[in-house]
């Protein structure tokens, strides 16, 4: 892996992009940034973070080839990845929120923002970035957000754990490329948060209903089944899962 630490930068997802104009990147390369003063999550809502108490960083994956239909599969082996580690740390009652969240119990400890390259209508390689809650207590008033500091009661080193995550990035690719995506989405389904469950979500005007999460399609989209066991795909902008 290499590591390339900046105090801060406005995103280092960004970062990354610009490095990759200038050719050479490894794979596995990673930017990892004291602070972010632009850093954004899914659809460019705003992720804050307390100066040097978090993980905010960006690892390149290079060398894929994979359909565009099947761009989700990123989002799943990130998402594993760092379920995997935060399951070996013990982190208690560990889901994951479609489509880019990890959760304890029902408090964000974990965010992911995958950005692509293509060539034709493959993805060539990928811009995994990440930010994980682990030193920061205090969220002011940001609801069900929690850490690693808050969960153990202690601090963690940034360093070690940036080091096990991408590990952990390493191992889950390996599998995706020797055994292909069919064991890593069953293993990511069954740790979905609500998956089953009679959950209520509001779509975009403002409408609740109630539905159950069965799966994620290859791209990406919720299946739910309504009433009547009909069965639909949503998109991110289209539904909000209250909880």
């Amino acid at each position: 892996m290499h590591l390339i630490k900046l105090d801060a930068t406005h995103s280092t997802n960004d970062y990354l992009k610009d490095l990759m104009a200038l050719g050479g990147l490894s794979d596995f390369t990673t930017i990892w940034a004291g602070y972010q003063s632009k850093g954004k999550g899914q659809m460019g809502a705003k992720w804050t973070s307390e100066k040097g108490k978090n993980l905010t960083f960006s690892v390149l994956k290079t060398d894929l080839s994979l359909p565009v239909a099947e761009s989700y599969t990123l989002n799943v082996c990130v998402a594993l990845a760092l379920y995997n580690y935060l399951k070996a740390i013990r982190v208690p009652n560990l889901k994951i929120k479609w489509p880019n969240d990890i959760l304890s119990g029902t408090s964000k400890v974990c965010g992911i923002l995958i950005e692509n390259q293509l060539k034709g209508n493959l993805i060539s390689s990928a811009i995994l970035g990440i930010g994980l809650n682990v030193n920061q207590t205090d969220f002011h008033s940001l609801q069900n957000v929690t850490s690693l500091n808050l969960l153990f009661d202690r601090a963690f080193n940034l360093d070690k754990v940036l080091r096990q995550i991408v590990h952990s990035l390493q191992e889950v690719f390996a599998e995706l490329e020797s055994k292909g995506g069919a064991q890593l989405w069953a293993t990511y389904e069954s740790a979905l948060f609500r998956k089953d469950k009679p959950s209520t979500f509001e779509d975009p005007s403002g409408q609740l209903f109630m539905g159950f999460i069965r799966r994620v399609s290859p791209d990406g989209k919720l299946v739910l089944e309504l009433e009547d066991r009909v069965m639909r795909e949503f998109d991110l902008k289209e539904l909000r899962l209250l909880y």
